[in-house]
């Protein structure tokens, strides 16, 4: 009997090992917790590309699922199998909305195990091609005669364009109406067909739409100026006036909590690699974004 059961353990051990071996045997899904087309979205679809090379070449899948400021999505991932085939990319939400909800669908810290960074962002306040205003300084005028009437888009309680914009109303002492999306992918739409009047969103968003002249740029939230080429003639925010103000985000990358450590050395690896890829870098480098190349393990 107790060789029958040392037998069965060695087998057991045996085949977990191989199964961790193996991953990923099936396609790798990285949730986005924003809509399609947005920011977050728009660096998940270029990380993707490179991470399943180091993923034996596996497919690798986005899935948005959008919905209060990114929580609908981290709790879909927080309740996943910790198998290391769902991930989660996510931005600094994910640290500040502990703060700003007064129930979440998961434990920040309980449920996920953290993989590393990927980048930063720089933001950028933009605002509606029709606006009458064309620099910093109209933008600040135009808002004092119109107290009341402004509608500042942002992508849902406590993503970074909800942050950035009450950061700034707060900086300017000026209330506007905030109008929250599902993502600043549905935001960017409604800013360019004129329905909403401004938004402070990241570069990796903006920086086609301001090249292209699609909407109005007035500064960066740097405390020094971008040299993306499509950016760099911009002011910061703190050179106009606001002192101080410097904000940036950061994405990372999560895996549900009790995902093997096999699994999480693979997958970390994996990550290594994406962050060194050439073309990656050249991208997120083309949209204001600063790639991380010390992507480590949480201890």
């Amino acid at each position: 009997m107790k060789r029958t059961l040392i037998a069965l353990a060695a087998t057991l051990a045996a085949t977990a090992a191989l199964a961790q071996a193996q991953y990923p045997d099936k396609p790798v899904t990285i949730v986005v917790p924003f809509a399609a087309g947005g920011p977050t979205d728009k660096v998940a679809r270029d990380f993707a590309e490179v991470l399943r090379k180091g993923l034996n070449n596996q497919t690798v899948i986005i899935e948005n699922v959008g919905g209060a400021g990114g929580t609908l999505g981290a709790g879909k991932v927080a309740k996943a199998a910790p198998d290391g085939h769902t991930l989660l990319l996510h931005h600094i939400g994910m640290a500040t909305s502990p703060g700003l909800y007064r129930s979440l669908p998961y434990k920040t810290l309980d449920d996920f195990e953290y993989l590393g960074m990927i980048n930063e962002v720089p933001m950028t306040l933009i605002g509606r091609s029709t606006l009458p205003a064309n620099n910093y300084a109209e933008l600040v005028k135009w808002l004092e005669a119109n107290k009341g009437k402004i509608n500042l888009a942002n992508a849902g309680l406590g993503a970074a364009s909800h942050l950035c914009g009450l950061l700034f109303q707060q900086s300017v002492k000026i209330d506007m109406t905030t109008v929250p999306y599902k993502g600043t992918g549905p935001a960017m739409t409604d800013l360019l067909g004129g329905q909403v009047d401004i938004m402070c969103d990241q570069t990796t968003n903006t920086t086609g739409q301001i090249e292209a002249g699609k909407v109005k740029a007035f500064a960066v939230t740097t405390t020094k100026r971008l040299t993306t080429p499509a950016l760099a003639k911009l002011p910061t925010l703190d050179e106009s006036g606001l002192k101080g103000f410097n904000l940036t985000i950061w994405h990372g990358l999560y895996t549900p909590k009790g995902t093997p450590k096999a699994v999480q050395d693979q997958l970390n690896a994996a990550l290594r690699n994406a962050l060194k890829d050439p073309e990656f870098i050249k991208r997120q480098e083309g949209l204001g974004a600063v790639v991380v190349t010390d992507a480590r393990l949480a201890p």
